[in-house]
């Protein structure tokens, strides 16, 4: 886990040009009218410069601790997971697991730190695009990379945005004016002009998967074109009813294949041997003493293994005075032990409890269940423990991303029950999680080909199942049978494997609000809270008439002079 951590320390470098605050300006991000650019944007090290600014504002958006990540949001919004967190806090998570603000009536600003965060990544990447002709390049093939890796940024920013609250300000330069919303359409148009200069900027070479020790996390050529098909099926789905139609920015269904086929032909990716080796908690084994190091019991394939097409890097360097590089999420889905360390899976606080539809989703011998969940009922003295603080309690946590916990022997001879931060001499187990967060996985790609309707599309989807149903020994498991690679089963197939990675709910809205909200809604549903039964109840309704999209921030609303509007159901 240490091999990448040189890289990784980059991101958190920020450029001295360009970061200076100023007054607030309608975003509510840091104004750069203070930004000395007569003394910067000149040589092609400060292009570098530059962008590890942009992959600093982008990795913000988890790191700087919005009140909800998107991760922790769509989690939450999806049919995966509940609300939770602890049985006397506000009712904020609960506003969002039910798209209901009489949860909390007050709470009517409930993303604007997210808001702003987007935002200020995008300033970044804008005033680098604008400033980058001032540039005295001494390689155009840098300059391509750079400014490919920097609308990339822009683009996949726009595109959780745009997907989290859809009616949002357009700004492709770096500007404090006041915007109104964009059109939808116009946001998409860009964010696949952006990708697009990306996957034709971007040397196919430039990060070879050969070197992923020192280049795992940089944007390739290969992730801009997945992105790409990633963004178009939402599209199709949600705005065009999956009818295969054209979409804003002239992306069109056979180009969306053709992306996907190109990172398949690429040799640089496949797919991880055992589902489980793809996160540190599923891999582990959870036995026995770990006196060296967290990994010491594990089979965990690694960071930049050859399943990544693109992640977002973390470090445990962390501090409460701005350093943020810290993985903000895995803390809130860790399960809730009143700040305890607890044997095998650490610490965390229970905000994302998992819905026991989704435990039921998969068949017998299918090793993503064991891989993705926790069964909390199996851990020794769990509940018995800690159910009387643990709200919406469904009996399942998240694995993949959860903390861990090591048996740490110290110079006395002692063992004491630590997290594997402190195993590592990290900082706060709060703000230094470090874990990698997976945004696009191989097998992610070959789904979407077949989606798209490749001419090896069974082949494909059988490469997925094969996968999920091949046994610890290497054979594969006598519950296996193949299965025709339809759209619906395509579908069903993702619900499996991409649980709990933040993509359940783009896919469910995708196959249609109508869809998604018989998905999404509860009736009656049994919970523990604070160890009390209570009967949970989401309206389908709630979700459609908020179209599945996310309040605007009130905050933001209030800087613009009411510029911006609110959108419909908030």
């Amino acid at each position: 886990m240490k091999t990448n951590k040189i890289f990784i320390l980059t991101f958190g470098i920020l450029i001295s040009i360009g970061l200076s605050s100023c007054s607030e300006s309608w975003l509510d991000v840091n104004s750069k009218t203070d930004s000395n650019s007569g003394n910067f944007y000149k040589s092609q090290e400060d292009g570098l410069r530059s962008l590890y600014a942009c992959y600093d504002g982008w990795q913000r958006t988890v790191s700087s601790g919005p009140t909800f990540t998107l991760y922790q949001l769509t989690e939450t919004m999806s049919d995966e997971c509940f609300g939770g967190t602890g049985n006397n806090d506000s009712r904020n998570t609960q506003v969002i697991d039910r798209f209901d603000l009489n949860q909390a009536p007050s709470y009517t600003d409930m993303h604007s730190s997210l808001w702003t965060l987007y935002y200020a990544s995008v300033f970044r990447c804008n005033e680098f695009i604008d400033k980058s002709e001032n540039i005295a390049w001494d390689n155009d093939s840098i300059k391509s990379t750079y400014l490919g890796e920097t609308h990339a940024i822009r683009g996949i920013c726009y595109f959780d945005m745009v997907r989290t609250w859809e009616n949002i300000p357009l700004l492709i330069h770096a500007t404090q004016d006041n915007v109104p919303q964009a059109a939808h359409d116009d946001v998409y148009a860009q964010i696949v002009t952006d990708l697009k200069f990306a996957a034709d900027n971007i040397p196919a070479k430039a990060y070879p998967k050969s070197q992923s020790a020192s280049n795992d996390g940089y944007i390739t050529k290969y992730a801009a074109e997945a992105m790409l098909a990633r963004v178009y099926l939402f599209y199709d789905g949600y705005y065009n009813g999956n009818k295969g139609a054209d979409m804003p920015g002239g992306l069109t269904k056979a180009q969306a294949l053709a992306y996907c086929e190109d990172v398949i032909k690429s040799g640089e990716f496949g797919l991880v041997k055992r589902f489980k080796d793809l996160w540190p908690a599923s891999s582990d084994d959870k036995t026995g003493n770990y006196l060296d190091h967290w990994v010491d019991k594990s089979s965990y394939a690694g960071v930049g293994n050859k399943e990544s097409v693109l992640s977002m890097k973390f470090n445990y360097t962390a501090d409460y005075n701005g350093n943020d590089d810290g993985n903000r999420f895995v803390i809130m889905l860790g399960l809730r032990t009143n700040a305890n360390v607890y044997n095998c899976y650490g610490q965390g606080w229970g905000a994302m409890t998992v819905n026991t539809k989704q435990v039921s989703a998969y068949g017998q011998g299918d090793s993503r269940r064991q891989a993705s969940i926790i069964d909390c009922q199996q851990l020794s003295n769990y509940e018995k423990t800690y159910l009387s603080d643990q709200r919406e309690y469904t009996g399942f946590a998240i694995k993949k991303y959860t903390p861990l916990s090591k048996n740490m022997t110290g110079d006395d001879g002692k063992t004491t029950l630590v997290s594997y931060l402190q195993g590592d001499m990290a900082g706060d187990f709060q703000i230094s999680q470090y874990q990698d967060w997976i945004l696009m996985r191989y097998s992610d790609v070959l789904l979407m080909a077949a989606e798209l309707g490749s001419s090896n599309a069974q082949t494909y989807f059988n490469e997925v199942r094969t996968r999920a149903y091949t046994q610890d020994d290497g054979t594969l498991s006598t519950n296996y049978t193949s299965i025709a690679a339809t759209r619906d089963n395509i579908w069903n197939e993702r619900k499996k494997e991409f649980a709990f990675e933040g993509l359940r709910y783009w896919d469910e809205l995708r196959q249609g609000l109508q869809t998604a909200a018989s998905q999404i809604a509860e009736s009656n549903t049994a919970l523990l809270s604070g160890g009390v039964k209570e009967n949970m109840n989401i309206t389908a309704q709630n979700v459609i008439n908020k179209r599945g999209f996310c309040q605007i921030p009130i905050t933001q609303i209030t800087l613009s002079n009411g510029v911006l509007k609110q959108n419909p159901g908030w």
